[in-house]
């Protein structure tokens, strides 16, 4: 039993952390951004990327994005989405190591298409 209570507590724990981790590297002002002409790009590969995205969004893998990065425009406005949020945190910050001044952290695709609708 108490062996189940600290399992309980470590998944709960981790939990709470993914979800503070969550809303404290996701950018706020989503949805004006997209409303001016915010590119969406989608970081997860291909075949994640077709069993579902938000209309309209850019694919270029994370795997990929260190040599694709220059199919995208620095002076446009991006934000980044994967499945859960850490790949588009990591794209983020690749591309503004890059000179990208305009890019933001959209956290998971399916939640940014449920604010965006």
């Amino acid at each position: 039993m108490k062996n189940v209570l600290i399992f309980c507590g470590i998944v709960l724990s981790v939990y709470v952390i993914y979800r503070l981790y969550k809303y404290q590297t996701l950018d706020d002002g989503l949805n004006q951004l997209i409303e001016k002409g915010a590119i969406i790009l989608d970081v997860r590969t291909e075949k994640e990327y077709n069993m579902g995205h938000i209309e309209g969004s850019v694919n270029i893998s994370l795997g990929t994005i260190r040599e694709r990065y220059t199919e995208l425009d620095p002076d446009k406005t991006y934000i980044t989405v994967c499945s859960h949020g850490l790949r588009s945190v990591k794209a983020e910050s690749i591309l503004k190591d890059r000179g990208f001044k305009h890019v933001y952290n959209g956290g998971a695709w399916s939640d940014l298409q449920e604010i965006i609708k």
